[in-house]
């Protein structure tokens, strides 16, 4: 990375912030163990990936695990908010996470056909554009393009774990807005509200949360993305209203009823997937549209979701 790109993100992220995750990136060697909030990283643990799809295929449940992750749902969420503007009544966000774009052709596919049938103002992405944590982005950033070209409204992103920051200049000149501990507002008639993003707070660790919140106000609505929601007590310290965000795929293999084997240790259940409250602030956590480790999902489908906004009457 030239010393011009590192000024750049160092006035973006702040100094620490960026430098702490440019030296990870550095060292980064798909650690199995040790780094971030978690101790353990299985999806760096890739011996481990071949003995989960062979114990599917003797269960029989590879296949159709395979198919379960191209059926890509659409899923509605409301979000009522006692400061919206009227002239924000009915503005809809498609939120997506966790695309993992480079894993599977056939669930990308089915993601862009999937896109191209909804209707909405903005589009966010929370992260987790990147199959592997590590190496090779270009097979990312070519299959981002494509589904970029289907996205037909402005677009607002943060990066996830898998993620280089080495990413950024590609995804901006699609024309992706990377918020790194960012924010900035969205307007519509006389209403506004904030839209607010921070870096990864999983592996990377170089969120700032009081950074991206500069300028909140209460009587303006304020939304943060972030790829973990593990950062939920902090959102709400801060005064967010609503945090977006993926990571912990629901689980992505699941008992019936889709009760997860296991989410990310970082998270409690509550959060870890669906709508959730913390105190005064909303929250929806994506199960996400593409997969990791192996590409199958059972009892958990991908999804994308388009959250509604609503006045909230007294």
């Amino acid at each position: 990375m030239n010393g011009q790109i590192q000024k750049q993100l160092e006035v973006r992220m702040g100094a620490e912030h960026a430098r702490k995750r440019l030296a990870i990136e550095k060292a980064h060697t798909a650690q199995v163990f040790g780094q971030g909030r978690n101790f353990f990283h299985i999806e760096n643990w890739y011996s481990v990936h071949s003995v989960i799809r062979n114990t599917l295929r003797l269960c029989l449940m590879h296949k159709r695990g395979q198919q379960n992750a191209r059926d890509i749902q659409v899923k509605r969420n409301t979000v009522q908010l006692s400061n919206l503007h009227r002239d924000l009544e009915g503005f809809t966000i498609l939120h997506l996470s966790d695309l993992h774009v480079d894993m599977d052709e056939e669930a990308t596919l089915s993601l862009i056909n999937q896109v191209r049938t909804v209707e909405y103002d903005i589009c966010v992405m929370t992260g987790d554009y990147r199959a592997r944590t590590y190496g090779d982005i270009e097979g990312a950033l070519r299959a981002m393009k494509r589904v970029r070209y289907h996205l037909k409204q402005d677009i607002y992103a943060v990066l996830g774990n898998h993620d280089s920051i080495l990413m950024v200049p590609a995804l901006e000149e699609m024309g992706i807005q990377l918020l790194l501990n960012e924010n900035t507002t969205i307007k519509q008639g006389q209403g506004t509200f904030f839209l607010s993003g921070i870096d990864d707070a999983h592996y990377f660790q170089a969120d700032d949360i009081a950074k991206a919140a500069t300028g909140l106000s209460e009587s303006i609505p304020s939304i943060l993305l972030s790829h973990t929601p593990a950062i939920y007590k902090q959102a709400a310290d801060a005064g967010f209203d609503l945090t977006l965000s993926g990571h912990t795929h629901g689980g992505q293999i699941c008992l019936p009823l889709g009760i997860p084997l296991t989410l990310d240790s970082d998270c409690p259940r509550f959060v870890g997937k669906g709508r959730w409250r913390y105190q005064n602030m909303q929250g929806y956590t994506s199960v996400g549209a593409g997969t990791s480790v192996v590409n199958v999902r059972i009892n958990c489908p991908p999804e994308i979701t388009l959250h509604t906004l609503r006045k909230r009457r007294p």
